[in-house]
């Protein structure tokens, strides 16, 4: 048999190596799709197709799509060739009809893989097996004397069958009236025995879930004389599974019943053991082995078409403060507590309760026929119990989100509802921080994304352009030092107002602008407008006065941060050390020591830095030493606690003390009473700042105080 094969690809390295290959067969060639059709049309005696997917002008899918529809073509066996990393490819390439596939970088594999594809076209074409039109009781003896004038010919086609080829009768049992030597290789059995059910039928060797489906489909396409195709398992002497294609047709007299049915049985373990895999890992999380959310979004599109009755909800995991314990223990870390999570949380799946793990910090089960939202409620505490016993060593929080999927229209935007859940978990850890919560997804969480919603896109405007940012304006918080009686700085607090939306903290627009990454431009600009009013205080004579920038930690470890800082500062010849830049004490939890360095850097400047919320993030004393920064601002929640508890049991003062020995001045947050400010000038405090000496000021009113404090440094 001439075999000649069609190589189609843009590479040209490539088809040089297949061509090198395979020179021993008549290779033609063409690089890209329309070009592959063509030379189909052109050369009606190709055998092969050996397809690049990723082409120019007329892709490889695009060339399966129109192989599949047009019956010209049929009868070409399309290998398609493909990269390493492209498995979802490899799944739609053969679902669209490939037989095969190639992986890049082209190996020797490639040669032994199309000489077994030849030998299979050969012995379709021996038994008058491919996919053309039956042939009368005459032409096939006539074709069978010429094999058998052949038949070393036959015998070599045959030996290299992954499989067996048969002639059988067309009753239940399918008797075997000629089963080749490839049977016992396929099955177990040697062919004399399933030859006129001597030892065993062939539907015995059937799987039994396949044996009606078989006969119904033999049934179908008899009287039409079309060939026969189907994928099935049998059952080998062993009692293993094989997964088999039987490719056949029936054999008719001149009255045009059937006589017989010839065929071959092939081998396609190999084969459907790697669609298999690729399936699996196209739908499985390979860290966890868990649903993905591939998996999740089709089974849902699947379930609210069929199932419109039943209760659906979806209950989403949020666990990303994982990712933080990476930073400090490393990624195997993290991933290791995933997989416990994933492990302890797969206990609680049933019948009506699936678990799946759409992202890499992220779990969603997919509860149908419930009770009612308390049973939801319920199950959501059991998950938090489960979680809290996987993490008690490690203090991780995390939040639990509840939608539930209202099914009343055909079309359903899963999208959407899987952004719902994502939005009412993180809004959990929003809230909570440092505790497992639970939300629903309801109409007042809606109020609240439709507003943060307003907020970004205020943002969005004030960070693209320069006239809008008016929108975002300063006020300013003097600090008084208790040593001097004097206000020595003042912590710039930014605001948002706009007609929309009124007057907004930045405890509401700050996280927002960081998650948006538009923090860079707002901060800047944040920056900028302190450094104006610190060129007005300079006009009217206040040249020892500092002004306090509170910085995030996305801005900080920009690369580009520190440079654009000292631009500034040359740009609108600001004295540095009038500037002082405030940094939570949380932003150590992900990297110490390159937040250190990036922070030495800026202090070597003559900038000052404090800790602000010190006691309540990093909560690290021991490293309070290595610290880079001046100054340590004592957190609210600590000089409140001054009028709930006696003084002397409170920790505050020792906080002070040990601040102090360590070379840090210490700044009170929050003080609003006059007890708050005698514990802090027995204890030795540096500064403090609250509503007790002033609330935040505009411009003009923090110069008008200054004014009136009698405090003019000419």
């Amino acid at each position: 048999m001439s075999i000649k094969i069609l190589v189609v690809s843009d590479s040209a390295s490539d088809i040089m190596i297949i061509k090198n290959m395979l020179s021993e067969y008549s290779i033609l060639t063409a690089s890209d799709g329309v070009g592959a059709l063509s030379m189909l049309e052109a050369y009606k005696e190709i055998n092969l197709l050996i397809l690049d997917l990723d082409m120019p002008n007329m892709n490889g899918f695009q060339v399966l799509g129109t192989l599949k529809s047009d019956v010209r073509f049929r009868k070409v066996r399309t290998i398609i060739l493909t990269n390493q990393d492209k498995l979802d490819d490899e799944i739609k390439g053969l679902k669209l009809g490939a037989v095969d596939y190639i992986r890049r970088p082209i190996t020797d594999s490639l040669k032994a893989r199309i000489d077994v594809h030849v030998a299979l076209l050969c012995a379709e074409q021996a038994l008058g097996l491919s996919d053309q039109a039956p042939i009368c009781l005459m032409e096939r003896k006539e074709i069978e004397k010429a094999l058998d004038e052949s038949e070393r010919s036959k015998s070599v086609f045959l030996s290299h069958l992954p499989g067996l080829a048969y002639r059988c009768n067309y009753d239940s049992e399918w008797t075997m009236q000629y089963v080749s030597e490839g049977c016992f290789n396929l099955t177990g059995y040697p062919p004399e025995s399933l030859l006129y059910n001597r030892d065993l039928s062939f539907n015995e060797l059937i799987s039994p879930e396949y044996r009606e489906v078989l006969s119904q489909e033999w049934e179908r396409i008899l009287p039409k004389r079309e060939p026969f195709k189907y994928e099935y398992e049998i059952i080998t002497a062993t009692g293993e599974k094989k997964w088999v294609l039987e490719m056949g047709q029936g054999v008719y007299n001149d009255a045009g019943e059937v006589e017989a049915l010839e065929g071959l049985v092939l081998d396609i373990s190999d084969r459907k053991a790697i669609e298999d895999a690729l399936i699996y890992n196209n739908t499985h999380d390979r860290l966890t082995g868990l649903y993905n959310r591939d998996y999740l979004v089709s089974l849902l599109e699947k379930d609210i078409k069929l199932n419109k009755n039943s209760k659906k909800a979806l209950i989403g995991i949020d666990l990303s403060m994982v990712q933080l314990l990476a930073l400090n223990y490393g990624f195997q870390y993290s991933q290791n507590l995933i997989k416990k999570a994933a492990e302890a949380l797969s206990q609680q799946c049933s019948e009506k309760i699936i678990l799946f793990q759409p992202r890499e910090n992220r779990f969603i089960f997919y509860v149908v026929d419930y009770t009612d939202k308390k049973e939801l409620v319920d199950f959501s505490h059991v998950i938090i119990e489960t979680l809290e016993a996987v993490f008690i060593t490690d203090r991780i929080s995390g939040g639990v989100g509840i939608v539930e999927i209202k099914v009343d229209q055909d079309e359903v935007d899963i999208d959407l509802i899987l952004r719902k859940l994502l939005i009412a978990s993180e809004r959990v850890i929003t809230l909570f921080g440092k505790n497992f919560e639970i939300s629903f997804y309801d109409e007042e969480l809606e109020t609240l994304v439709d507003r943060e919603r307003d907020i970004i896109e205020a943002l969005n405007i004030i960070a693209l352009d320069d006239h809008a940012q008016d929108n975002l304006f300063l006020e300013y918080q003097p600090v008084m030092d208790l040593k001097k009686d004097q206000i020595t700085c003042f912590e710039a607090l930014a605001r948002l107002n706009t007609e929309k939306l009124g007057l907004v903290g930045p405890l509401e627009f700050i996280p927002l602008a960081e998650k948006t990454k538009l923090i860079h431009q707002i901060g800047e600009k944040v920056i900028i407008k302190a450094f104006s009013f610190l060129r007005k205080l300079k006009e009217h004579g206040y040249n020892n006065i500092r002004v306090s920038i509170n910085i995030s930690l996305i801005q900080l470890l920009n690369p580009d941060f520190p440079r654009r800082l000292f631009e500034l500062i040359k740009e609108m010849q600001i004295n540095p050390q009038n500037i002082c830049i405030e940094l939570t004490e949380s932003i150590f939890i992900s990297d110490f020591d390159k937040t250190n360095k990036v922070i030495g850097k800026i202090r070597e400047t003559g900038i000052h830095v404090a800790i602000d919320d010190f006691g309540t993030g990093y909560s690290s004393l021991s490293r309070e030493t290595e610290l880079n920064a001046d100054c340590m601002k004592i957190d609210k929640y600590f000089v409140d606690r001054l009028l709930d508890t006696n003084p002397n049991k409170s920790i505050t003062g020792d906080i002070i003390s040990m601040s102090r020995k360590l070379g840090h001045c210490i700044i009170a947050e929050g003080v609003e009473h006059d007890l708050q400010l005698r514990y802090l000038k027995e204890h030795n405090c540096d500064k403090i700042q609250g509503y007790l000496i002033s609330k935040p000021l505009s411009e003009e009113d923090a110069i008008e105080f200054l004014k009136k404090q009698g405090q003019i440094h000419k």
